[in-house]
């Protein structure tokens, strides 16, 4: 007996090839094989060609403001209880995301702007650009903050935005929503209740400059108060450019890295970790014309600069940035930043999902010499 199996002829084949393809895809199925290199069913070529976040600068004084000035002129309080604009990455479009786990969306609030208090499995942080009079409510806490100041809304607390003051004010926000909603985890709460009544403002159950006042002195943890919000993230609400601004300037003249220049996390004060589970926050100065040796890490960043100017290489294009804008840079570019000033410094404002990346395991980091030798950093 032939125990071979009967190979039909070649145009026989594709036609059945063709045919199970289409089966395949009509049942919601994919094929896990190659027929040939050149083939539309290289199921490598296939789930290496999946949407991926492109680097990508997104400018602020040509096309965020004046749209963000729009807005307001044309979006009322009356029509919305939010007004801001999210970054998209023309590599993930149409989904609200500026890299695959981040998105960025800036904010302009007119004087005396108040919205209503809600809560979110997101975590998200505010960081104010322009005013003094931003503010944020988060559970309990009254927060009024300024350019450089970096507040925190975590997992499930409730909080509310706005403006106090007589001038307009602008902030950037960073969520990590793009990785939760990959999760199936995204959840909303508005329906804020306080005395057993719905209400459209918190009552202030803690000193105005509580986080500082409890938190802000690194090495000294209080042990008279209980730590507040839900656990998963730093229970320090507000971290004040001032304190940064000096930590910055005791190290303006030392070596730094030389891929990342001078770099400084804000940290959860109880515990020295990450401000969240899932994102990052970093302050970098790049001294009067320093550049950074290319960096790759598996970690994406959002790259805000927030003083001075200069411009970025991502994969070997080149970005020139401003105050204000934000510079995508997805997990596995190449990356390095030039200062474009000899006598001042720039300042950038980093997010990065490197904590998500370190539960995983799946942290790596990779940095050039001069000569352009590649050496694993981590």
């Amino acid at each position: 007996m032939d125990t071979h199996h009967n190979i039909a002829p070649e145009s026989n084949r594709e036609a059945a090839l063709k045919a199970l393809y289409e089966d395949l895809a009509r049942h919601n199925l994919f094929p896990f094989w190659a027929t040939s290199k050149d083939t539309d069913h290289d199921e490598i070529r296939q789930l290496m060609a999946t949407r991926k976040a492109q680097p990508f600068l997104w400018s602020y004084r040509d096309d965020i403001e004046p749209i963000l000035r729009r807005s307001a002129e044309l979006v009322s309080t009356a029509d919305s209880d939010r007004r801001s604009v999210i970054l998209v990455n023309p590599g993930l479009a149409p989904q609200r995301a500026s890299v695959s786990t981040m998105y960025t969306a800036y904010r302009l609030n007119d004087p005396n702007e108040i919205m209503p208090p809600h809560k979110h499995t997101p975590s998200a942080i505010r960081f104010g650009l322009t005013g003094k009079g931003n503010f944020t409510g988060v559970e309990g806490e009254d927060i009024v903050f300024g350019p450089g100041d970096m507040v925190l809304t975590p997992i499930d607390t409730w909080h509310n935005h706005g403006t106090v003051g007589d001038e307009p004010a602008i902030n950037l926000s960073v969520l990590d929503l793009p990785l939760v909603e990959t999760l199936n985890a995204v959840a909303f709460d508005h329906h804020y209740v306080e005395d057993d009544e719905v209400k459209k403002q918190q009552s202030a159950r803690f000193p105005d400059d509580y986080s500082h006042r409890i938190y802000g002195t690194g090495g000294m943890k209080p042990r008279f108060v209980n730590v507040r919000g839900a656990g998963h993230s730093s229970p320090m609400y507000v971290y004040r450019w001032e304190a940064m601004q000096a930590v910055l300037d005791r190290h303006a003249g030392w070596d730094g890295d030389p891929h990342e220049a001078i770099m400084v996390e804000y940290v959860d004060p109880t515990n020295g970790g990450p401000v969240f589970k899932t994102i990052t926050f970093f302050a970098q100065m790049l001294r009067p014309g320093e550049r950074t040796l290319p960096l790759r890490q598996t970690a994406s960043l959002l790259v805000a600069p927030f003083r001075g100017s200069g411009h970025s290489i991502v994969d070997g294009k080149r970005f020139d940035w401003r105050e204000f804008d934000t510079l995508a840079v997805p997990g596995g570019s190449w990356c390095e930043h030039v200062n474009g000033s000899d006598k001042d410094p720039a300042i950038l404002f980093v997010a990065s999902d490197e904590p998500a990346l370190k539960a995983f395991a799946l942290y790596r980091k990779w940095g050039k010499d001069r000569n352009g030798e590649v050496a694993r950093l981590a």
